[in-house]
């Protein structure tokens, strides 16, 4: 296994050598119980097919009305229903597990056309706490190679440290499963959704044969941590900068002030368009929480054939090789001496343009073809989520608590992120 943070050696596995690294063996074992042979861990033309079915989705006229009003209207939930009873009450939240709930509703509605409801009750939905212990087996599984002779010894053994992957495989199965039924059911009754389950229901394998229910309940899970999980952690980190960084929060607020008026809420294109063209500093904000905490913070391929990397390191075929989203934003030779402070003014340029860095430098989203199909609707999905909780909102972080990255496949926050709500009084 070699690990390289040389953005030159990232960007030729993920773009100039796409066709010679692929998910190995290693990785399609350890993913395969929660993630079958979904877009994450396909290769080749099932890998294809996946995302060109997935890519009629992520259109911009879905991006400007649809997408944009179920974030607007989540968040309106938010602050309605849960923020100003907090304010009421003297309450602190747990940020980290309201935005979870904000992205795990937002993205089934729009995956699959369900409401899920998880807003609506203060404890953990079933589906995502069992999602939750999955994902974390998953990820002992990969750096574990000896795990189908040790894990069902040290679920024994060690019940509360080892995740218990059967069961919480069990309760995601069935959660998937009932969902392809009733859409099945659905489509049988005339109804032609135009979420993304229902195209992949009207849509063949690579094979060109109707998707069963396995193939389509793959599909699903692997959306659904694509959905959720990346950007509500990317909020999380955001937010908890935020409290740290209170000039950056000004900041923020007067580029929302400057731009953002109570009329653009009454229309989802209108909202969606200053975003994209005006918030040039809330991108950097979001850029620059990815920099450092990015949602996947490690990754690794598998070398089909030998090779040479721009560094003039050598890989054998059967090398698996690994780079790390996370060290590689922390790395001073990459992103200078201050690589390890949280500063969005990097993103922008003299001219006061958004800066673009190569997928090499900045990975956060993958790169090459296989760079993440849903990153701008992440950046939208986080970016109203940002202006709208910012505009009304002060957020303090409450002292104490051991803000930390829980061992996943994602960067989850270990024990949460409790902060107290006050309101932003302003004309």
């Amino acid at each position: 296994m070699i690990a390289t943070c040389d953005p030159a050696n990232v960007e030729h596995i993920l773009k100039n050598n796409f066709e010679n690294y692929i998910k190995g063996p290693q990785f399609n074992s350890a993913m395969d119980s929660l993630f079958g042979h979904g877009i994450f861990n396909a290769n080749g033309e099932e890998w294809k097919y996946q995302r060109k079915t997935a890519s009629h989705v992520f259109n911009v006229k879905n991006f400007r009305d649809q997408f944009t009003e179920v974030f607007m209207g989540y968040m309106n939930f938010i602050s309605d229903n849960i923020l100003e009873k907090a304010i009421e009450g003297n309450r602190v939240i747990d940020f980290h597990a309201l935005m979870y709930k904000y992205t795990l509703d937002a993205f089934v509605k729009l995956g699959f056309g369900t409401e899920l409801n998880s807003l609506h009750s203060e404890d953990k939905n079933p589906f995502a706490a069992a999602f939750d212990e999955a994902q974390k087996g998953t990820f002992l599984r990969i750096i574990n190679q000896s795990w189908p002779m040790t894990e069902g010894l040290f679920n024994f053994i060690f019940p509360v440290m080892f995740p218990d992957m059967k069961s919480g495989v069990k309760v995601v199965d069935e959660y998937a499963r009932e969902i392809i039924e009733q859409r099945r059911k659905e489509m049988n009754e005339g109804q032609q959704p135009k979420d993304l389950l229902s195209r992949f229901m009207n849509a063949s394998n690579a094979e060109g044969i109707p998707l069963n229910n396995e193939e389509l309940r793959d599909i699903v899970l692997n959306f659904i941590i694509a959905g959720r999980d990346t950007t509500a952690q990317a909020l999380s980190w955001c937010f908890y900068m935020l409290t740290l960084h209170p000039r950056v929060e000004q900041k923020l607020f007067e580029e929302i002030q400057e731009h953002i008026r109570d009329e653009h809420f009454q229309d989802a294109a209108s909202i969606y368009e200053v975003i994209k063209s005006k918030m040039v500093y809330a991108h950097a904000v979001f850029y620059e929480t990815l920099r450092l905490y990015p949602s996947v913070p490690l990754n690794q391929k598998y070398a089909l054939n030998d090779d040479v990397w721009p560094d003039g390191t050598v890989i054998k075929k059967g090398d698996y090789v690994v780079w790390s989203p996370y060290a590689s934003g922390r790395n001073v030779k990459n992103w200078g001496l201050d690589a390890q402070q949280w500063r969005p003014e990097r993103w922008i340029t003299a001219d006061g343009d958004l800066r673009r860095e190569s997928q090499g430098q900045w990975p956060a989203f993958h790169g090459g073809p296989r760079v993440c199909l849903g990153q701008h609707l992440a950046t939208l999905e986080a970016l109203v989520a940002i202006i709208m909780l910012v505009r009304k909102y002060r957020f303090h972080l409450q002292p104490g608590q051991d803000v930390t990255y829980q061992i996943s496949l994602t960067l989850p926050m270990k024990n949460g992120l409790k902060l107290s709500v006050e309101k932003r009084y302003h004309n």
